[in-house]
């Protein structure tokens, strides 16, 4: 079998078009979810039950259910009350942010428990509101051990990402399968399309090594 690099060819400025996309929605996702779950966590660990029980429900919801069914719910249901037209995109990102502020709420909720009673009760009895000794005692010393996890988490965000295709949101596979569509074959546009998240991948795990390997020397 030929393989046609006509085809990677011609469809290349799609390609990287849906790369941009889908770095832009990776990226958008990891930011709004990382603010979203920074909250989620505090809800989570407070120590009213009543509070407690929608961030735990969110977490479990949006942890235990597929992110393709997460896309459609918001895409097909939800977004249509908010906007019109629905944007695909908005759609995409808005799905990528909640369903990754529930991961990322888990990462924040154990790296604040990770560190020891004892930094907050010092904190505590320097007159710091338990609020105070979380942004300025707990978190800065957690943050360090939730980079890995973070990171992690972005990784994965990238390749689910490619779900948002199936809604016709203009990212990396989408080009993809609109090339093997266009020509129907398969391993060029896909092999391309793999290749490029392999890339992307790699390159963001040498980084993510890179910056744990000077946290943990610093």
């Amino acid at each position: 079998m030929d393989f046609r690099f006509d085809i990677i060819i011609e469809y290349l400025p799609f390609l990287l078009k849906g790369l941009l996309f889908t770095l832009g929605l990776s990226v958008g996702g990891i930011l709004i979810g990382s603010v979203l779950g920074f909250f989620i966590a505090l809800g989570k660990m407070s120590k009213v039950k009543l509070v407690r029980i929608p961030f735990i429900w969110y977490i479990n919801f949006f942890r235990g259910t597929p992110l393709l069914v997460q896309l459609f719910l918001i895409h097909f249901g939800l977004m249509p009350l908010l906007m019109s037209p629905v944007s695909t995109v908005v759609s995409a990102l808005v799905a990528l942010s909640l369903n990754s502020a529930a991961y990322v709420a888990e990462i924040f909720r154990a790296g604040i428990q990770s560190i020891e009673k004892g930094q907050d009760e010092a904190a505590r009895s320097l007159g710091m509101s338990s609020r105070m000794s979380i942004m300025h005692i707990i978190f800065p010393q957690a943050f360090k051990r939730m980079i890995p996890p973070l990171g992690n988490e972005f990784i994965v965000l990238i390749k689910d990402s490619s779900l948002a295709a199936i809604i016709a949101a203009p990212e990396l596979m989408y080009w993809g399968r609109a090339a093997s569509g266009q020509y129907f074959r398969i391993w060029e546009p896909y092999l391309t399309v793999a290749f490029t998240y392999l890339l992307i991948t790699l390159t963001l795990t040498y980084v993510l090594n890179n910056i744990e390997r000077r946290l943990s020397n610093a």
